[in-house]
């Protein structure tokens, strides 16, 4: 099952890339594009590396628990960063320090002493500079494009983001294949280049005001925020459903490539990049809308089709079959998340940005470590296919539930039921 792309979409919609018409997105938009065809290739032959080292799906568990575990440690500081300090160094040094530990990564298995606890303590390192770039990157958007593009460039920022994730496992696979994993690596190291000149160009407008409040004061107000706003509160629950039971079907991959289909790390890659593929296919209908109307109908069907599409995964022993469910996939999560972080941001008052993308991160990569965990538990107690299966079908349940609740969350949040592009 998954969400249907329109054909009005193809050839695309009148609008799609309006936000690339900003000079600054549009530079740094294409230096992501190259920056996260690297990280993508390197999450491929890193989940590869680790399975060679150890033939154990718990250590792929712990590795993916090292990388979102900064997540949940230092989301809310990075997110009050974001509201206080220059967006753009910010950028400069996060950006700086994932290169950094890419060519550390990259001589560590060149010289063929690389360990899972290497890769454990780099995967560490680098979720805690991803922990506090991904909420000064989100935040920095609508500065570059401003409040009438902001849709359109993080639906933008999800192409790039899956268009890198398609390509950049395929590729990976054919690398590790001739040349080993840290040919990955070091391909990695050097595509940060593009998003550091990006960042180097740029001039955003106006400047990051000062702060009289503490920093605990400041996360609180966050926090209280997200609390009393029904929508927030509610879109950060799926998320967190999301995260803990669907999303960590892509940590199991290497096993699925592996042991259940036959098909080796150029299946790998071509299953990863199937679930980028439709993630790309929905950032694309995303990004074609004007309106937001009917956006919790979305999120709704969305969540409801990735949990199906998971379960349906989990059955498939022919690889052809699996590589079009993983389609249904990855256009049904991105579907989910783009629109939820749109609807956070938008509703977000101008001083709390930074903090709202901090929860949205918070619910979504930081739960990531416990679904790792969960799901490396799980896979060696029941199998990969079971643990898939179980986790698409907590999202379904939590998506009809949702989708029943719909129209009385509607009213508590005050959306009147005919208001034209009303995000709901």
């Amino acid at each position: 099952m998954s969400i249907p792309i329109p054909g009005r979409i193809l050839p695309l919609a009148p609008g799609t890339f309006r936000a690339l018409r900003h000079a600054d997105f549009r530079y740094l938009w294409l230096g992501q594009v190259v920056s996260l065809f690297g990280t993508w290739m390197q999450s491929a032959a890193q989940g590869w590396l680790v399975l060679q080292l150890s033939n154990s799906p718990f250590a792929l568990g712990l590795v993916g628990f090292c990388t979102f575990a900064p997540t949940m440690l230092f989301a809310l500081v990075a997110g009050v960063a974001a509201d206080r300090f220059s967006r753009r160094h910010g950028l400069m040094w996060t950006q700086g320090s994932q290169m950094a530990l890419a060519v550390l990564l990259t001589a560590l298995t060149a010289a063929g002493v690389v360990r899972v606890w290497h890769v454990a303590i780099l995967a560490f390192l680098n979720g805690t500079a991803a922990a506090f770039d991904i909420p000064i990157r989100q935040s920095l958007l609508q500065d570059l494009v401003g409040r009438e593009d902001l849709s359109n460039a993080i639906a933008l920022n999800s192409m790039a983001f899956n268009a890198a994730r398609l390509a950049g496992p395929a590729a990976a696979g054919f690398l590790i294949a001739g040349f080993g994993e840290a040919a990955c690596f070091g391909l990695n190291a050097l595509s940060f280049a593009a998003v550091l000149a990006a960042v180097w160009r740029m001039r955003p407008p106006g400047r990051r005001t000062s702060h009289p409040a503490t920093w605990t004061r400041e996360i609180l107000d966050g926090l209280g925020f997200a609390l009393r706003s029904v929508r927030a509160r509610t879109l950060l629950l799926l998320i967190v459903v999301s995260s803990l039971f669907g999303a960590p079907y892509s940590i199991l991959m290497p096993v699925f490539a592996r042991d259940v289909l036959g098909a080796g790390p150029r299946g790998l890659g071509l299953l990863m990049g199937s679930a980028g593929l439709g993630a790309v296919l929905g950032a694309l209908h995303l990004a074609g809308r004007r309106s937001y109307r009917g956006a919790g109908t979305i999120v709704a069907i969305a969540m409801a089709s990735f949990g199906a599409s998971l379960v349906a995964f989990s059955f498939s022993r022919a690889l052809a079959l699996s590589m079009a469910l993983l389609v249904g996939v990855g256009a049904s999560m991105i579907s989910q998340l783009a629109t939820s972080n749109t609807l956070l941001q938008l509703a977000a008052p101008e001083a709390l940005r930074g903090r709202i993308i901090s929860l949205y991160m918070l619910s979504f990569v930081g739960m990531a470590p416990f679904g790792s965990l969960l799901s490396g538990w799980a896979a060696r107690q029941f199998g990969a296919p079971v643990t898939v299966r179980v986790g698409g079908a907590v999202c379904l349940v939590a998506a009809l539930t949702f989708a029943l609740r719909l129209s009385a969350l509607r009213r508590a949040a005050g959306v009147p039921p005919r208001a034209p592009a009303a995000p709901a």
